[in-house]
């Protein structure tokens, strides 16, 4: 149990001895209690707003309230005191002893502390990347691909059953694009001379080695075929071979899915079909015709009889087309279909979409609710783009892609920790420049470099403490002064600041949680620079350095505990 959690508990205690004494009336709903760090540190360790929940339905001033429980706490041996506050908060200040016990607790933790149980197992599907098979992964899907990893990572430290899931477009013109484009390589690499990639296909050079394969498995059977013999075919193994591209890619981001749906096998099952007779029996389906767009209409707009999803009565602005005129099925069909199916294993659902995909989030998230009565919610994470920037210029676009920059040749650059840090340090909904000089810099205003140093800093005591031939005796905590201990409330916030990023879906608390806790960190250790005494290994005081080296492991270990979450390596050296 975590110390916040602790403490809500003993707060839990007295609100039950309150209402068994009858200062409170029995069962009040406690779900809005809170025990956490008060924004201003001055005003003391812990902060509850107990009294502000519970005195309108107990029938009290939050004062009064705030009066019978704040003698109750300080009387708790761990509390140094507590007191009313305001309109009815109380501040609580622990004594030292009690962040002596829980750096120890950190330290007995290791890998687990801040690992939670508050997901209950729940099964949480996260769909994230679910690019088009169409070509290598550029910036563009990297940010989301890193912030979906990030979250599975953190859902299940926080005690979720997460599914990471990947969605392949492989229906649709944009893949028989991609089957043309590859016949044409194919064509290339049997010899044939004066062929060129028009205007609509696809010019990347990664199409050179499938096509390369496809000359080696069938020779010169489909060179001069109609399209009718090979489309299917080639469609089905460029497809193959771009997803083997794309998981390569994401490989070297360290990230791996555990289902790869396939948006023609959904088509394939029968499960659109299934969706929209369950809408259809239940009136949410029906044969209509949509209003003209709002302000100007276009002069060839028509009125067309289309099959609609009646979204309005979910919360959309307006009804959605499932299937056109011509019985063709839309996008938006085949999703509909597609989520029924993830929710079928799932009781919480997480979509890491572009920032370009905002205008058809009401209409899924319409679509989730009706399909499954409201009990599987979707949430759905809008992801900006990034900008690639060289010491502040744009980045050329790449010639192998034909037309954007490699996750590949970036990762390979600046290497895949500086790439998922970097992703995380900015919400994702919030637009990011990546430089790559900036990313590798070392300095202060480089997070990625700034914690990594952090941790780099607290290897180096045991390797210098090697090098000294100094014994250590078991470290006393009560050698720890004010100001050290300070760092230790610090660090003991982060079970509940990962409870909180899980509950919240937000990966990114976590790097900015890091930085805090490196910049005390980094604080605490420059004070050695003006003052030798402060210094964190001192050969002549063999009993302060254990007590300090104990110190820095404990936050070492948060540190290496929220990259492992973030998916990055923690650094043991800095070069």
């Amino acid at each position: 149990m975590t110390l916040y959690a602790r403490f809500a508990d003993r707060i839990g205690q007295i609100l039950d001895d309150l209402a068994q004494a009858g200062d409170l009336p029995a069962g009040l709903d406690r779900r809005n209690v809170t025990v956490e760090p008060p924004r201003d540190p001055a005003h003391g360790d812990l902060a509850t707003n107990a009294a502000m929940v519970l005195a309108k339905p107990a029938g009290k001033n939050p004062r009064e309230l705030a009066s019978l429980i704040a003698p109750k706490l300080a009387r708790l041996p761990e509390i140094a005191s507590a007191e009313v506050a305001g309109p009815g908060f109380i501040n609580v200040r622990l004594t030292e002893e009690s962040w002596r016990e829980e750096l120890a607790a950190i330290l007995a933790g290791g890998a687990d502390y801040g690992r939670s149980t508050i997901g209950k197992g729940e099964r949480v599907n996260v769909e994230y990347v679910s690019a088009n098979p169409t070509g290598p992964m550029h910036m563009g899907h990297c940010r989301g691909a890193v912030v979906g990893d990030a979250l599975a990572s953190l859902l299940e430290y926080a005690g979720y059953a997460v599914t990471r899931e990947y969605y392949i477009n492989d229906a649709g013109s944009q893949v028989e694009t991609l089957a043309r484009s590859a016949h044409l390589r194919y064509r290339q690499a049997l010899g044939e001379q004066g062929i060129t990639i028009p205007e609509g296909l696809y010019p990347g050079d990664y199409l050179i080695p499938i096509g390369e394969k496809l000359a080696t498995e069938f020779g010169d059977r489909y060179a001069r075929a109609p399209e009718g013999e090979w489309l299917v075919l080639f469609r089905e193994k460029t497809v193959a071979a771009m997803m083997d591209l794309i998981r390569a890619d994401l490989a070297l981001l360290g990230i791996h899915h555990d289902v790869f749906a396939s948006e023609a096998k959904v088509q394939k099952d029968g499960r659109v079909k299934a969706a929209l007779d369950k809408l259809r029996a239940e009136g949410l389906v029906y044969e209509g015709v949509l209003e003209a767009p709002k302000g100007e209409v276009p002069e060839d707009w028509e009125p067309v009889e289309m099959t609609l999803f009646r979204a309005t009565a979910f919360g959309d602005d307006s009804d959605r087309p499932v299937m056109k005129a011509d019985g063709s099925l839309t996008y938006f069909g085949t999703d509909l279909a597609y989520h029924a199916q993830k929710a079928e294993t799932a009781d919480q659902l997480i979509d890491i979409w572009g920032a370009d995909h905002a205008g058809t989030v009401k209409r899924i998230q319409a679509a989730v609710k009706a399909l499954t009565g409201g009990k599987v919610p979707l949430d759905i994470k809008l992801v900006q783009m990034v900008r690639l920037l060289r010491g502040g210029e744009p980045v050329k676009m790449s010639k192998r892609s034909g037309s954007f920059v490699t996750l590949a040749d970036v990762v390979r650059e600046v290497g895949k920790d500086v790439v998922r840090f970097t992703m995380l340090t900015r919400k994702a909904d919030a637009q990011m420049d990546f430089d790559f000089a900036k990313v590798v810099e070392a300095s202060k205003d480089n997070p990625v470099f700034y914690v990594q140093y952090a941790h780099a800093r607290v290897h180096s005591l045991h390797r210098r403490l090697a090098e000294a031939g100094l014994a250590l005796p078991a470290a006393d905590l009560g050698r720890l002064d004010g100001e050290e201990l300070a760092l230790v409330k610090l660090a003991a916030q982060f079970p509940r600041l990962i409870e909180g990023a899980a509950a919240n879906h937000e990966p990114h608390r976590v790097a900015f949680y890091l930085y805090d806790l490196a910049a005390a960190f980094h604080a605490l250790w420059n004070r050695g620079n003006d003052d030798p005494s402060r210094r964190f290994l001192l050969v002549d005081d063999a009993e302060t350095t254990a007590a300090r080296l104990a110190l820095a492991d404990a936050i070492g270990q948060i540190i290496r505990n929220g990259l492992a979450v973030m998916g990055v390596a923690a650094a043991e050296e800095m070069h």
